[in-house]
């Protein structure tokens, strides 16, 4: 099967879901009932801090979202036409485990970053590409 008939047939309102559930595991994950409080205190943030010289929230979440549709449609075009659930699922574990968290922690070693981040930041991931893969595979 070529390119563009797998373009041609990925469900694009399961990317889209798959996109909008790091959304969701994003806001659990980071805020102060799991891991936001020690995610802020290992970057050196607080309250008055976090937003200081950043960009405009809709700058930042507008890019966060193009990047996980990017990071859905990819994971899509991974996977193909014959996925399923237990494709998605696997797939997403290795390549959040064999991929995102072998560059990351690259930069806990070259940048002497905190080991407790990555493990936070490395744990978001697993969550987050298991889940896009697990809807991607199951609705296909």
């Amino acid at each position: 099967m070529d390119l563009a008939n797998v373009i041609e047939h990925l469900n694009f309102w399961a990317i889209l879901v798959a996109a909008l559930s790091t959304f969701v595991i994003g806001s659990l994950w980071y805020s102060p009932v799991m891991f936001g409080n020690r995610w802020m205190l290992l970057n050196g943030f607080n309250e008055k801090t976090i937003n200081m010289g950043s960009l405009p929230l809709p700058v930042v979440f507008g890019s966060s979202f193009l990047m996980a549709v990017l990071a859905a449609f990819a994971l899509a075009l991974f996977l193909g036409t014959s996925a399923n659930l237990g494709m998605g699922v696997f797939a997403g574990f290795v390549i959040s485990v064999c991929w995102i968290s072998t560059a990351r922690i690259n930069t806990v070693l070259y940048e002497k970053r905190s080991f407790s981040l990555f493990l936070i930041n490395a744990g978001y991931d697993l969550v987050s590409y298991v889940l896009m893969g697990a809807i991607i595979g199951m609705w296909h």
